[in-house]
């Protein structure tokens, strides 16, 4: 390009009216640019006059850095550029000077009309050829004033789509055209992005290159939703799809979600000839819900299905066998034996981590098509299908068992652990109608089979559920009577052996039932302590049996003074205040701490462990004796001896019972008796009712004995009586 070249005329002082630029006492004005010296040909004198006479200031420049200099000062009202053919170099210019100054209108001027030129210039950014010759001012005016206003038009449809791309890129979306007559579709870039596309794609092509690439099962309802929307059924398209990203040469394909929108472009008559919208990216929407959906229907610690999933599959279950009642199936609703110890003694970590291994375990033993939950808790629940009899779901049950009874190790421990299961079966289609009652039956099997030893197995029947009922009915008739304190005591003596003295009482509990008389303790204490009863009734037998005490040591005292016995539930050492609670119902009684013993079997430790071992100590360092009920049932009878200091055992009544039988009863008793004296500890044979098990005893040097054969239980007034007996007995 030339060296630079400046040339200006002057100043017009007033511009003809109406014409384009007005601009003050500063006049406007008009670059022409002659980037190959072509002002030598075209009449340049003339075309300025003309310029002059509208009011304009020409300003002739020669190459670039000139014309960024002349539009800095924002006076350049059009840019005219000299041009004697096309080339590189013009289209180049045109180029920068569209960069530089985008608002300004540029016109090429040339000495002759060559169409080629005028549409090279037009497709480049020009606004219009002009031929010198012709230039007066009128249409000088006319064709800067088109100019100008073309020019504005542009910018602002450029401003407009810039605007648009911006909010289009802010969302993330891209946009897509698809002219339903030709069967081609226009696209973005971020259309081409988001599917993978190479940017070197044109964005223009078949649809078919959309369509291609929608997951085969999602075609079928992405075609409805479109034929529905064309036909004019719907007022927009929309509709979620998977697109294979990427080249679709590769495998496997890729796939993302893709919510897609649009809206059909139609003729008067309604039909549509054009539909335009957009894609957007749902592939991480997709996957959130998809987790959250999972996460609601499966358990977070074991992954396993949850309550909800199971009865849902087992709702569905219930329905084929309804249509099919040849497809029968079971129900194993099992938990984990003394897993509450696992817990207690290992910590809940433990405990967690043996809940994964045992679902592990069960997942990967699972048979195709059935399905284990878990429930909540230690509860788990095995969906079994092909079942034709109870045979086939209790050899599911032992294969379970035979599973969980294998070793774990879980960190550095080895648990070892068992499993008690209730079976209910569907065989037939009016076994059962709802999920709820099947698992409630499973439920009273799995209760049954708890009752009967754990690590077994129970199958509902019909009886099960009768018996249920009646002891829903016994709950209820029992909640009314703990609250009415419909209960009355009686009190079975305690004698020492040796000497045939009365060393004290057991207090047990009877129920008044209004229909059915005095009820005994075993056929209610069970439902008491399933259900919690046994707090409240716990303590108030507790109350009634410390006042009675007192008053009896008070009229009749006695050296040592009389005891009193009482069965207390693991249930009542679970509260923190248990130990202040008891001392306050001493003292209001008035009985001295060692005038109680309470009795506890060693099945509070084994179910509450060391929750509650700390709370006997202090109780026994009340001065209260604690006396270990039932010794010898339970295997770890020894280890509870290890652990913790009581004051007495009582022999269990099977052990009492045996004695002179070839067993080898007589000596166990033995053996406990000896234990008891080594270990200082007082011991009481209980369930003596012959005259000869009595004398084994008084042969063996058992320090007390409690049974029939001395006195049934029996109301307060004959205890009292057999207080005073004692002391006439006792009396010189």
């Amino acid at each position: 390009m030339p060296p630079e070249s400046v040339t200006k005329s002057k100043t017009i002082e007033s511009p003809a009216p109406g014409l384009p630029p007005v601009a003050g006492a500063v006049a406007s004005s008009l670059l022409w640019i002659d980037p190959e010296g072509c002002s030598a040909s075209l009449d340049v004198d003339s075309f300025s006059g003309a310029a002059r006479r509208l009011g304009f200031e020409l300003e002739t420049v020669r190459d670039l850095p000139a014309v960024r200099r002349a539009l800095a000062g924002e006076r350049v009202q059009a840019i005219l550029l000299g041009v004697e053919g096309w080339d590189e170099a013009i289209r180049d210019l045109l180029a920068a000077l569209a960069s530089a100054a985008p608002a300004v209108p540029i016109l090429g001027v040339t000495a002759a009309w060559d169409s080629r030129l005028a549409d090279r210039l037009l497709s480049h950014g020009a606004q219009d050829l002009l031929v010198i010759d012709e230039l007066d001012a009128p249409r000088l005016q006319r064709a800067l004033r088109t100019a100008v206003a073309r020019q504005g038009t542009l910018i602002r449809l450029i401003e407009g789509e810039q605007r648009l791309t911006r909010a289009v890129t802010g969302t993330g979306d891209g946009l897509w055209d698809w002219n339903l007559t030709t069967g081609r579709m226009h696209c973005t870039e971020r259309w081409k992005s988001l599917t993978g596309n190479p940017r070197d794609l044109p964005c223009e092509g078949p649809v078919d290159a959309w369509h291609g690439r929608i997951h085969p099962d999602d075609r079928a309802g992405f075609d409805a939703v479109l034929a529905q929307h064309l036909e004019g059924g719907s007022d927009r398209l929309e509709h979620e799809q998977r697109l294979a990203v990427g080249s679709l040469d590769t495998k496997p394909l890729e796939y993302r979600w893709f919510r897609v929108r649009g809206r059909a472009t139609r003729t008067e008559g309604g039909e549509a000839v054009r539909l335009s919208g957009s894609i957007t990216d749902v592939t991480a929407h997709k996957e959130a819900e998809e987790q959250l959906l999972h996460d609601a229907f499966h358990d977070t610690l074991t992954g396993l299905p949850n309550r909800a999933l199971f009865s849902d599959r087992l709702r569905q279950a219930l329905r084929r066998l309804h249509r099919r009642p040849e497809e029968g199936f079971a129900v194993l609703y099992f938990d984990l034996d003394r897993f509450k110890q696992v817990n207690d003694r290992l910590g809940h970590s433990v405990g967690d981590e043996l809940l994964r291994e045992i679902a592990g375990r069960l997942r990967d033993n699972l048979r195709p098509g059935d399905t284990v939950a878990r429930l909540g808790g230690d509860e788990f629940g095995l969906l079994v299908h092909d079942v034709a009899d109870p045979g086939d779901a209790t050899h599911v049950a032992k294969r379970v068992q035979e599973l969980l009874t294998e070793r774990y190790i879980v960190g550095r421990h080895d648990i070892f652990t068992s499993a008690s299961i209730g079976i209910a079966l569907a065989t037939s289609a009016g076994d059962y109608h709802q999920p709820e009652e099947m698992l409630r039956d499973a439920d009273l099997a799995l209760y049954r089979a708890k009752a009967a030893g754990r690590a077994t197995y129970e199958v509902f029947d019909r009886e099960m559920h009768h018996r249920a009922m009646a002891l829903l009915r016994l709950e209820t008739e029992l909640r009314r009577a703990v609250h009415l304190r419909s209960f009355v005591m009686h009190y079975q003596p305690i004698v020492s052996i040796d000497s045939g003295r009365l060393v004290g009482f057991e207090a047990l509990v009877r129920w008044v039932h209004a229909s059915r008389g005095l009820v005994p303790p075993r056929e209610f204490l069970g439902v008491a302590e399933a259900t919690g009863l046994i707090v409240p009734l716990g303590w108030w037998v507790l109350e009634q049996a410390c006042r009675q005490m007192a008053d009896w040591q008070h009229r009749y005292p006695a050296d040592p003074p009389l005891t009193m016995s009482a069965n207390v539930s693991g249930k009542l050492f679970l509260d923190s205040d248990v130990v202040d609670r008891l001392a306050s119902l001493l003292e209001g009684a008035g009985l001295a701490p060692e005038s109680l013993r309470l009795e506890i079997t060693e099945q509070v430790l084994l179910e509450h462990g060391d929750e509650v071992l700390h709370r006997l100590a202090a109780t026994r360092a009340l001065g209260v004796q604690l006396h270990l009920d039932d010794f010898g049932t339970g295997y770890s009878s020894l280890s509870h001896l290890q652990r913790f200091r009581y004051d007495s055992l009582k022999i269990d009544p099977s052990h009492i019972q045996r004695l002179g039988r070839e067993d080898g009863s007589q000596a166990l008793v033995r053996t406990l008796v000896t234990l008891g004296r080594q270990m200082e500890m007082n011991v009481i044979a209980e369930g003596v009712e012959t005259a000869d098990q009595f004398e084994r005893l008084r042969e063996l040097h058992c320090p007390e004995g409690q049974g029939h054969w001395f006195a049934r239980p029996m109301e307060a007034a004959r205890a009292e009586a057999l207080i005073r007996q004692s002391r006439r007995a006792a009396s010189p």
